[in-house]
């Protein structure tokens, strides 16, 4: 194996890591739900619990990766995450089992723009897109396996043993990285911004506490309103702090390039319906529909089976036609995808009525997540490869937090059909919203149009994930 297939391996396998707990979760949900107590609330705090801390650190997990060292970072996150979902499996109560995965997703943020951008360091330019194409189609296995062992997992045995699995591939990725050695500190390196991690951390947590707990509580409660004040002005500070800092942890000079802003925020929109759109669909299953989690997570599987094998065949297709079109019809036709699961009614026909439309979802994910990325990462210096990256993967989480936490505004209080049917259209809202954004603000890069990847000039294409997910990075 040469050192070029090692780090793609690596990079792989280090996302499908960060990304697998991501998958899991969901179809985990409701039987964490029937042992701790806690209801919807408890099930939005796994989620957002794991990416509050990865949205709002996996900026600084950029900065550490560009100077410290991209394999340094990566090493430090893979036995953080190990030690934590080793707590998550242990937790004896829900306040601890929210506690582990709020320090397992500031873990998981040392991961993903790490791995990334040792794939950007690695690869020549003409090799890029072929290569992000090829890490987004097998990262996103993560969520082609998740759910299905995970339901397995929680139905048979426990949910505690989802987080037990983590440890295998762990151990096998920390085996493959002793081949390439270890990468010595930027000796240019920058002051990390350690004020504007507090600032972000403090101000994503009091928004997404009052969110989530205002269903609980009301609007009028302190309890709501003071983390919500509280949180709000630290997101002000937070800008405020970036915009004067010498060394930001967020350089807002990054948005200066068209497409790395329109791109980001095409990403929020899109994002935060590939986090709703799922967690919704899992948890209503099983619910409403009478899954079992096993079943849940096999009737949510198309989609992502779709994405790992047409995933790679997209992002040539964008290296060669420029990502503009993609972007703006791959998201529209995931809206599409969920208005046709409106069809579902309390007989849940899940061939007829729920299969047609994630089977359109999944196409339209497939045309996303590549030509995504690689507009965003494509306008970024490649010496900026991991906080460019940490950028993206952190809107995509932040999104993902933002609509996870939101679903009580949306739903009320308890996830039955009618509630599943305003989810659906919320999510179809927020893609089309994407696209839109993609058409309006992406411009394609030069020579794109017909041009082969080797053909590419130095400025091509070059990406990060989902987030997270699908992504999800991540």
């Amino acid at each position: 194996m040469d050192r070029r297939t090692r780090v793609l391996v690596v990079a792989i396998v280090v996302s499908f890591i960060a990304f697998l707990d991501g998958a899991v979760i969901n179809v985990a949900l409701p039987a964490l739900a029937a042992e701790f107590g806690g209801g919807l609330a408890l099930q939005q705090w796994a989620v957002d619990a794991y990416l509050l801390t990865l949205g709002s650190l996996i900026l600084l997990a950029g900065s550490l990766s560009d100077s410290f060292g991209r394999l340094r970072v990566i090493r430090f996150g893979l036995y953080g995450f190990a030690a934590t979902s080793m707590l998550c499996a242990l937790a004896p109560d829900g306040v601890l089992f929210v506690l582990a995965r709020a320090l397992q997703g500031a873990a998981g943020a040392l991961l993903v723009p790490s791995s990334l951008a040792l794939i950007i360091s690695t690869f020549p330019h003409a090799e890029q897109g072929r290569a992000i194409g090829r890490w987004t189609a097998w990262t996103t296995a993560a969520f082609l396996v998740g759910p299905l062992f995970g339901g397995v997992l929680v139905d048979l045995v426990s949910w505690r043993l989802v987080f037990w699995i983590n440890l295998l591939p762990i151990a096998v990725v920390l085996i493959v990285m002793r081949a390439l050695g270890r990468d010595e500190p930027n000796p240019y390196r920058e002051r990390i911004d350690w004020t504007g991690a507090a600032l972000g951390v403090a101000g994503l947590g009091g928004t997404v506490f009052a969110l989530i707990e205002c269903g609980r509580f009301g609007w009028g409660s302190p309890v709501v309103l003071v983390p919500l004040i509280a949180g709000i002005a630290a997101l002000v500070a937070f800008v405020w702090w970036e915009h004067r800092a010498p060394q930001p942890m967020l350089p807002l000079s990054l948005f200066g390039a068209r497409n790395f802003a329109a791109g980001n925020l095409a990403t929020f929109f899109i994002y935060a319906s590939f986090a709703l759109g799922p967690f919704v669909m899992t948890i209503f299953l099983q619910e409403t529909g009478g899954f079992s989690a096993t079943l849940a997570g096999l009737a949510t599987l198309p989609p992502t089976v779709m994405l790992v094998l047409l995933g790679s065949w997209f992002g040539e297709r964008s290296t060669r036609w420029g990502p503009r079109i993609l972007m703006t019809l791959g998201p529209i036709t995931v809206a599409a995808g969920y208005l046709l699961t409106l069809t579902v009614q309390r007989e849940l026909d899940y061939w007829l009525q729920f299969l047609p439309g994630i089977l359109v979802a999944g196409l339209g994910m497939a045309m996303t997540v590549a030509p995504l990325t690689s507009a965003i990462l494509g306008a970024v210096d490649p010496a900026r490869a991991g906080i460019g990256s940490a950028v993206n993967n952190a809107v995509a989480r932040i999104a993902g937090l933002l609509a996870v936490a939101s679903i009580g505004a949306i739903v009320g209080a308890q996830l039955d059909l009618d509630g599943y049917h305003r989810a659906a259209i919320a999510v179809a809202a927020f893609l089309v919203v994407g696209g839109a954004i993609s058409w309006i603000g992406i411009r394609n890069p030069p020579l794109a149009t017909g041009a082969s990847s080797s053909e590419l000039p130095s400025t091509a294409p070059a990406p990060p994930h989902p987030g997270g997910r699908p992504s999800a990075s991540e």
